[in-house]
């Protein structure tokens, strides 16, 4: 009965593990908030995305992709001004003044060190535009041109955007108005803009600025319920995240397409957020303004405005509208400086540390930190175990005490079962005598597995979802611990001459999660197989099903599972043994699992029937 007890608290925690990973999978994506009403906006003829001033309307960029010119086509179609950093390099196209030609020099597309640098922004025209652009919508009585898609700019100042040299670009529009645009950018991943305009009339002209975020298409998504890629806006001390398949759903506005829109009061931001990279239209603090998410059927356009509060200019006056563009890696640590230096609300949310982020938060942050001490990543998550481990200690030495104390109890339970009988009723009872008058708990043996539970989705978002694990090589074979390990059994590890790439990764499981199982599997030896033949075939079918389940994950989270279950392992054989209780690991290997018929209960005597004479 001990035996029983035990297996049903492993099958119990088992079930209820797999019944959270389901349910977290299914009710993971964030619900976005209803939609209010949108304003009333129009777009051009040719489908092109506009922004609604107050009384009319300043056309973005045309976005269409070009699936047949390449992107260096693209490119070529318009004067550029490079931008050239430590971290970033690219260039600012003259027709429209838009930032669209982005790479992250930091990062490569794959392990290949001659593989391209990762890209950010494309420029319209090519297979998959994303960028960034600014403007000027007219006001109410302004008839005033005001610079647009086609609008060229002139270089003022500077030959290439970098951290130490700004540039600005002006226009003229030849009525009067005269439009500047510093650009600036910081030795990470922020650019400031200052859009200018100086009237030189004699009359007041009203015009309201503008930022746009625009792509085509949705990203090369990993598709993961776990993670959020789509709109992610702060709005006044909260988080919005949307879904790209919820924007199609939004107000729908007569000629503009589908659009979401909330009035931030004093700090927000907004933006499109991929699983390692973000672009942000983010407006100075305490600046108003309204925030809107839009998508365009017509041209499958995603986009993002911050559309700022009209603003009035004299003549004779010059007036300036200041925003930022995040566009880069999203580092946490560079996030959180930019939280908490420039004042950005909710910045450091905009990385998706998911329902257990007081869980996540904390575990990145030591996990960060034992990497800065061990130099490897792989080592660090290694640390992270024992220090879990240490801090779970009180919960499993006191789990495996009274699981010690239960298998010492094991005479006395024979003995109640003989005296019993078949009495399942009596027995129960007396089990629970038993078990109060040895002050022993035959629950408690579940409680560090299902401990366990949210510490394994934490660990599991921190590598899913941060850079710092992203191409973080441990040693040997494993380059990228947030990829899944890239050994396979089929060609004995390497050593046959030949590639499985045809195989399905759940098939050709690599060396840790193999090992994962076999250390699972030890653990499972501790004890003698429970008595009952159904929990036996289930207890010894478990370690092998997590070991496929677990070997697509991320190796870095494979990892921790073996280091988890080894220190897990050594914990209970020495609690055991301090207890008087030694493990037959050995015997319990050997032995063979129990037959049915060893486990029904006996059969009542054949009665012979009664003879008359």
């Amino acid at each position: 009965m001990e035996d029983q007890s035990q297996t049903r608290n492993m099958i119990l925690a088992a079930v209820l593990s797999l019944a959270v990973i389901i349910v977290w999978t299914i009710m993971f994506p964030p619900v976005p908030a209803e939609a209010p009403p949108a304003p009333t906006a129009s777009v051009a003829a040719d489908g092109t995305p506009v922004v609604p001033g107050a009384t009319g309307t300043a056309t973005a960029p045309v976005i269409a992709a070009d699936p047949e010119a390449t992107r260096d086509v693209a490119l070529a179609r318009s004067e550029r001004l490079p931008i050239v950093t430590a971290k970033l390099n690219g260039s600012i196209s003259l027709t429209g003044g838009r930032i669209d030609d982005l790479h992250m020099t930091d990062y490569r597309e794959t392990l290949d060190p001659g593989s391209d640098t990762v890209t950010l922004f494309s420029p319209a025209g090519s297979p998959r535009p994303y960028y960034a652009v600014y403007g000027w919508a007219p006001g109410a009585g302004t008839t005033q041109p005001l610079p647009d898609a086609n609008t060229v700019w002139s270089v003022e100042s500077g030959e290439t955007l970098s951290e130490d040299s700004p540039v600005t670009l002006v226009w003229d529009n030849g009525s009067g108005l005269i439009f500047r645009r510093v650009m600036s950018v910081d030795e990470n991943y922020m650019f400031d803009v200052v859009q200018t305009v100086e009237n030189t009339t004699d009359t007041a002209v009203r015009m309201m600025p503008y930022g746009i975020i625009a792509r085509t298409g949705t990203p090369e998504t990993i598709g993961f319920y776990i993670l959020h890629e789509g709109v992610v806006r702060a709005q006044d001390g909260t988080i919005e995240e949307i879904n790209y398949s919820d924007m199609p759903d939004f107000t729908q506005v007569p000629g503009d397409g589908a659009v979401d829109r909330v009035e931030v009061a004093e700090n927000g931001w907004i933006g499109f957020t991929d699983k390692y990279w973000m672009a942000a239209l983010i407006a100075a603090p305490g600046q108003g303004f309204s925030s809107v998410a839009k998508y365009t059927a017509g041209n499958d356009t995603y986009q993002t405005d911050m559309r700022l509060p009209v603003m009035e200019v004299a003549p004779g006056a010059t007036l300036s509208s200041a925003s930022s563009l995040f566009a880069g890696a999203k580092v946490a640590n560079t996030i959180r400086d930019y939280q908490n230096d420039r004042g950005i609300a909710n910045f450091y949310d905009s990385i998706d540390w998911g329902w257990f982020y007081f869980l996540t938060k904390p575990m990145f942050w030591l996990l960060t930190q034992i990497h800065n001490l061990v130099g490897n990543m792989g080592l660090a998550i290694i640390g992270l175990t024992f220090v879990i481990k240490s801090l779970v200690f009180p919960l499993a030495y006191k789990s495996y005490v009274s699981m010690s104390r239960m298998k010492k109890l094991q005479p006395e339970m024979e003995k109640l079962k003989e005296r019993v009988g078949d009495d399942r009723q009596a027995m129960q009872k007396e089990m629970m005598a038993l078990y109060k008058r040895e002050k022993v708990n035959p629950a408690s043996g579940c409680l560090p597995i299902l401990v366990q539970i949210p510490i394994f989705f934490s660990l599991y978002k921190v590598l899913f979802v941060t850079i710092e694990m992203r191409h973080a090589p441990f040693f040997g074979w494993i380059k990228d611990l947030s990829a899944p390990d890239p050994s396979s059994w089929l060609n004995l590890f390497g050593l046959l001459p030949y590639d499985v790439a045809w195989a399905p990764t759940i098939i050709s499981i690599g060396v840790f999660p193999i090992l994962m199982g076999v250390t699972m599997w030890m653990q499972q030896k501790l004890n003698p197989a429970p008595t009952d033949k159904t929990q036996a075939t289930i207890f010894a079918w478990m370690p092998w099903v997590f070991m496929f389940m677990l070997g697509t994950f991320a190796s870095g989270l494979v990892i921790y599972w073996v280091a988890n279950n080894t220190l897990t392992f050594l914990q209970q054989y020495f609690i055991m043994r301090s207890q008087g209780v030694k493990p037959d690991i050995w015997g319990n290997i050997r032995k063979k699992p129990a037959t049915a018929a060893a486990n029904s209960p006996a059969k009542p005597k054949e009665r012979k029937p009664t003879v008359r004479k």
